[in-house]
């Protein structure tokens, strides 16, 4: 965990703190990435359907975490470092062009994350904001690049912490740095259940950020579903709302 900024007031004021997942959340609209690696994979004219093609890429994302280097590394290098370690596994890896593949999926996250920046900018003014992602050690480099860092009053990386989501350590310590209780925050995350479940449990209010023909896992709903970052500004007012007329309720 990194404290990026300390200390105001946004988190004790009546909006308190909103926290993020960051890949598939911040630099996509829900889409996991092992998605978007088969897209370009295929764009890039790839014969291998995703069904064959997934564990292949999760066995690169175990790869990556051991990667030389690997802490140093910005969103850019990380990708082409798994794209380079994903063609040594699929079996026409050595006829892809590592360079194309990993700037389709470097283009379509930067599209994004352009679009999500000034939202997030947006939302400070009114909310501590964090990051608690599952990730290989190097998310402040990655938010660097990306000219994000300075937006989160703190960033939660698995590996720095040393546990990962659904613990419920990663949303705790966060909490307690943003100096917030769970029932004063959200949660965001396009992962129900490393993202949304935990959230829950710990009383923290939760949006999931998912494509709209994806299935509600079963058990209790999110506060919220939404497709796409810029919804969650009018979900976080309408709380807001809601917040303020059950106190006048209470008082009159």
């Amino acid at each position: 965990m990194v404290l990026v900024d300390a200390g105001d007031e946004r988190a004790s004021g009546p909006r308190g703190a909103v926290l993020f997942d960051f890949g598939g959340t911040l630099d996509a609209d829900g889409v996991r990435w092992s998605v978007r690696f088969h897209a370009a994979y295929v764009r890039g004219g790839g014969r291998l359907d995703f069904e064959a093609f997934e564990p292949l890429f999760s066995l690169s994302d175990r790869r990556l975490e051991t990667h030389p280097g690997i802490r140093a590394l910005g969103l850019r290098g990380m990708i082409e470092a798994q794209v380079a370690i994903l063609c040594t596994l699929l079996p026409d890896g050595s006829v892809m062009d590592v360079r194309g593949i990993a700037e389709r999926v470097h283009a379509d996250a930067i599209g994004v994350i352009a679009r999500n920046r000034p939202i997030l900018a947006a939302l400070r003014a009114h909310y501590r904001l964090g990051v608690v992602s599952n990730f290989t050690g190097n998310l402040v480099p990655c938010l660097e690049e990306l000219a994000l860092v300075d937006l989160f009053d703190v960033v939660t990386d698995s590996a720095v912490l040393g546990t990962t989501k659904p613990d419920p350590l990663a949303f705790t310590s966060t909490l307690e740095a943003l100096g917030t209780s769970p029932n004063r925050a959200w949660m965001v995350g396009d992962n129900f259940q490393a993202d949304i479940r935990p959230a829950q449990q710990l009383g923290m209010r939760t949006a999931w950020l998912a494509p709209a023909d994806r299935p509600l896992p079963a058990g209790d709903p999110p506060t919220a579903r939404i497709e796409s970052l810029a919804q969650l500004p009018a979900v976080l007012e309408t709380a807001v709302d809601a917040t303020r007329v059950g106190r006048q309720r209470c008082t009159v």
